[in-house]
């Protein structure tokens, strides 16, 4: 009966190329997985630092929302395969999950290695043939149909249906090197700009390179434009680095960033605020206790209750009060600067991180072009796509990894079962 089976092939071994292989294999199919890499996962195995954020433990409506680019175009394949699912998912596997702040789901373990592992076991379970190691050249199209794949070996592999999820062109040496664009370009599909989203961004200041390696928690961070608008603002946790700034709310405030880019070259301002949950009298009626109790000890060594060691001295310098003054001696204006760069702290932001280092990339194949109950092409007959090579992007916690999973399960589902 195997010669009635429809024959997949799964480009790419990342999140939603095994679940595309994985779900079409335990549908029935006969699905051969292809991935240039000698392992796979390789993405998954360096996302969450190591520590692999499966997905977000909160309501579909929510999950879409946290989706900047094209989140309503998720309904679908987040109806079909919720993040409920793939909690259920990964524990039938043997993987046991836990959930952290802001409802971010990681492998209890930490170890992103788990989940991979648990992929290839449902791999296995599907009977997938899966070939490492071996690049795809191009994929075989006649008369609108999808009909194979040619191997960087030589060797055609023919087949029913095709499953592209080849992912974007963010970290290439895991293997994103933007091949899945060109292939549907040559198909016909309209390539949305490829930028980066979730990217660390860089600033103008040279003195930035002192608080390198610093964390800020419970900050409230905003970025305007040159005329004052408002651009982004959010709350969280931010990390300071040598170019620049990075961490949780930078990266969800960078795409809003790099779009503004898309427009104009011009700065951007990053305006901190280190103390929000105190109003500026609150702050101010804080900062005269410690004058008082440090009075008669030098300015630098009495910010110790309010500030981190490393942004002592650029606090200081920011507000332009000489380094060795007493505290006594502070002047109201002087205390003035302070409360202001307390409550207001500016960096001038000059563009993002090249794209290679950009956690998701924004853009990639228009997501018009796709039925998403299927994740077929409009255009080619039997041609899937999965994961981030679609022109789809969440913000940081779970929500692209779920997309890419959500979609690679429709994709497989529906490939395995069309006649």
């Amino acid at each position: 009966m195997e010669k009635n089976k429809p024959k997949i092939v799964v480009v790419g071994g990342g999140a939603g190329g095994m679940m595309a292989a994985g779900r079409a294999g335990q549908v029935g199919a006969l699905v051969t997985l292809i991935e240039k890499n000698k392992i796979l996962g390789k993405k998954i195995l360096i996302s969450g630092k190591g520590r692999c954020n499966v997905t977000n433990d909160c309501e579909i409506e929510e999950l879409i929302s946290n989706f900047p680019g094209n989140g309503k175009f998720l309904y679908g394949p987040l109806y079909s395969f919720s993040n409920n699912d793939l909690i259920n998912f990964f524990t039938k596997l043997g993987v046991k999950l836990k959930k952290e702040r802001g409802g971010r789901v990681f492998p209890q373990s930490d170890s992103s290695k788990d989940i991979v592992d648990a992929l290839i076991k449902y791999l296995n379970q599907a009977r997938v043939n899966i070939i490492t190691g071996t690049d795809v050249k191009n994929i075989i199209i006649n008369n609108d149909q999808a009909q194979g794949v040619f191997l960087d070996n030589g060797t055609t592999i023919s087949a029913d249906r095709i499953i592209i999820a080849t992912g974007g062109v963010s970290f290439p040496g895991t293997g994103s090197t933007g091949d899945g664009y060109h292939w549907a370009k040559k198909t016909g599909h309209t390539i949305i700009p490829l930028r980066p989203s979730l990217i660390p961004l860089e600033v103008d200041e040279e003195w930035v390179k002192e608080l390198q390696g610093l964390s800020l928690k419970n900050v409230s961070v905003c970025i305007k434009n040159q005329k004052g608008k408002k651009i982004a603002e959010a709350f969280g946790e931010m990390i300071f680095t040598h170019f620049g700034v990075s961490g949780p709310i930078i990266l969800t405030l960078s795409r809003k960033a790099v779009d503004y880019w898309q427009k104009t070259s011009e700065l951007l301002y990053l305006t901190i605020d280190l103390k929000p949950a105190l109003s500026f009298e609150q702050l101010d009626n804080r900062l005269q206790r410690d004058i008082e109790k440090y009075s008669n000890k030098q300015l630098k060594n009495s910010l110790g209750d309010l500030l981190p060691n490393k942004m002592i001295q650029v606090i200081i310098n920011k507000s332009q009060i000489e380094t060795n003054k007493v505290m006594n001696q502070i002047t109201k204006d002087e205390r003035e600067n302070l409360l202001k760069q307390l409550k207001g702290f500016e960096l001038k932001l000059t563009r993002p991180r090249p794209i290679s280092e950009a956690i998701v990339t924004a853009g990639g194949v228009s997501v018009k072009e796709i039925n998403p109950q299927t994740m077929e092409s409009k255009l080619t007959k039997g041609l899937y796509f999965a994961g981030e090579v679609l022109d789809i992007d969440g913000i940081t916690g779970g929500y692209n990894l779920q997309a890419a999973f959500s979609t690679g399960f429709v994709a497989g589902d529906a490939a395995a079962r069309i006649n």
